[in-house]
């Protein structure tokens, strides 16, 4: 996918009814409409978007839409770079799960794939090692979601197939590393009374 045409005036990307933009934390959309609407009284030309797989609908005013981080999605030369990134032996040193997940938090609504994708890869390398908290569980299946979608539409391939893409990635990255240890059990010849 090309990078969309400024506005001259505004300088703001200009989509139109059928690009998929991505739109940080929602996920991806399809612009379904651009019109003008009616905002705190003012008319407003807006796109509307519906979120892939949540089917969500949201307005966006135009000249709003590089403010809340509406981008295009990623050019299919750029999914390397994110298999890439998911490949990476790094993890997030952080140890206080609420520190991380505040870290992966701000990543996540920064929009950029690049982040998402280190989020992913991140949580998928800690869950590897131990379980992950419920948050930082859904947290990673959120930016899963999203770089799967992202990825899908870049290819045009199924979701599904990219998600064995990512998986495979992911599966692939901890390949090598030491298995998680099993819990201690206690000696059955151990007089624990």
């Amino acid at each position: 996918m090309a990078t969309k045409k400024l506005n001259e005036k505004t300088k703001e990307p200009k989509f139109k009814v059928g690009d998929y933009v991505v739109y940080p934390i929602h996920g991806v959309g399809e612009v379904t409409e651009v019109a003008k609407k009616l905002i705190l009284g003012k008319k407003k030309d807006c796109y509307s978007l519906e979120i892939q797989g949540s089917k969500m609908k949201v307005s966006i005013p135009v000249d709003r839409a590089m403010d809340v981080g509406i981008r295009s999605i990623i050019d299919k030369k750029e999914i390397k770079k994110v298999l890439t990134l998911l490949k990476k032996d790094e993890v997030d040193t952080e140890e206080d799960w609420k520190v991380r997940y505040q870290n992966n938090m701000n990543k996540i609504k920064s929009g950029s794939i690049f982040e998402v994708a280190d989020v992913c890869r991140n949580l998928y390398r800690r869950a590897y090692g131990k379980e992950l908290s419920i948050m930082e569980r859904k947290l990673y299946e959120s930016a899963y979601n999203l770089v799967k979608m992202e990825i899908a539409l870049s290819k045009g391939v199924p979701q599904e197939e990219a998600g064995n893409i990512v998986s495979d990635v992911l599966a692939a990255s901890v390949q090598g590393m030491a298995p998680p240890p099993p819990p201690k059990e206690l000696d059955d010849d151990l007089d624990l009374e």
